[in-house]
């Protein structure tokens, strides 16, 4: 499955940001699907997962209230709305594929997207 990343960019402090993620390659719905990010000296970070059907969702604590996965497997698209940013959640962002449920450890996912850059400014 190749991956690609998109919508980062620079956003106030309390603003929102829609993160995607399009798919192609295998068939996207067989793959539940994560989000990561990195910030700058630290390792990289589990943010949330989407099951393959889109029926499930999980995420990380600090994202809770705040961040939801959603996906569309006709457009083989996988989204990440984050609403009330802060300068903490300044990262690169990446999307990625796995066939293994509520994983949370970057080396058991199979493939990943390039990432994308969020900036918060506070």
């Amino acid at each position: 499955v190749q991956l690609q990343a998109s919508g980062g960019g620079l956003v106030q402090a309390g603003g929102s940001l829609r993160l995607s993620c399009a798919a192609s390659g295998r068939t996207f719905s067989n793959y539940n699907m994560g989000w990561f990010r990195q910030a700058p000296g630290k390792e990289r970070e589990f943010v949330g997962g989407i099951s393959g059907s889109g029926g499930s969702t999980y995420y990380t604590d600090s994202v809770k209230g705040r961040f939801t996965i959603s996906r569309d497997n006709a457009k083989n698209t996988v989204w990440l709305q984050m609403n009330s940013l802060n300068a903490e959640d300044t990262a690169v962002y990446y999307c990625a594929a796995a066939t293994c449920w509520v994983c949370r450890l970057p080396g058991e996912y199979n493939y990943w997207g390039q990432g994308t850059q969020v900036t918060v400014s506070s």
